[in-house]
């Protein structure tokens, strides 16, 4: 399995207007360790997903197992037309609690905080959680395989850290610049 997955969806039945601004990013939350199953089912439905996922070295008194867990433990992306047909197939889905957002409406997510995300996954670039940040300068990345890449510049210590934040969620990843020029976004 892959640190992302990924299938097409088709938009039967949206609203023309919909179509038009075509599909967005939105964060869905999933019961506790269901994420994969939630996965598995909307790819059968053709529902584009992301799961971002880590590997990780899980270590027992009698042995050791590769694993892949989720970056965002009880969220899944889902890329479609936000139609209340698309809204409820998603819902129905066995596992899924809920949209991020309002009890009414979902919260978008950019497509550039979806790619970056995928970018440091593929790229196998270090990184370790962080707390989420309202504030700070955002900077973009200049060259190198994080080209493009834009978070918040912080900087700890000695340290240059680009945090990399899926807004909706209220989650961040921070990753070490060092060897990487930034711009201001």
């Amino acid at each position: 399995m892959s640190s992302s997955q990924t299938v097409n969806h088709s938009n039967s039945g949206s609203d023309p207007a919909e179509e038009a601004k075509g599909p967005s990013w939105y964060a869905i939350r999933t019961r506790s360790r269901h994420e994969k199953m939630v996965v598995r089912q909307l790819e059968g439905l053709q529902v584009e997903i992301f799961l971002p996922l880590l590997t990780q070295v899980h270590s027992w008194a009698d042995r050791r197992k590769v694993v892949e867990l989720p970056l965002f433990p009880g969220y899944a992306f889902v890329r479609l037309i936000y139609t209340s047909e698309q809204r409820m197939r998603v819902i129905r889905t066995p596992g899924v609690v809920s949209f991020v957002g309002t009890s009414s409406e979902a919260i978008a997510i950019p497509d550039g905080q979806i790619d970056d995300i995928k970018i440091l996954l593929t790229h196998k670039i270090p990184f370790k959680n962080h707390k989420f940040l309202q504030v700070g300068q955002r900077v973009r990345i200049r060259g190198g395989a994080l080209d493009g890449v834009e978070g918040f510049f912080v900087s700890q210590k000695s340290e240059r850290i680009l945090v990399v934040s899926v807004e909706p969620i209220h989650r961040s990843l921070s990753i070490d610049l060092e060897g990487y020029d930034v711009d201001p976004a």
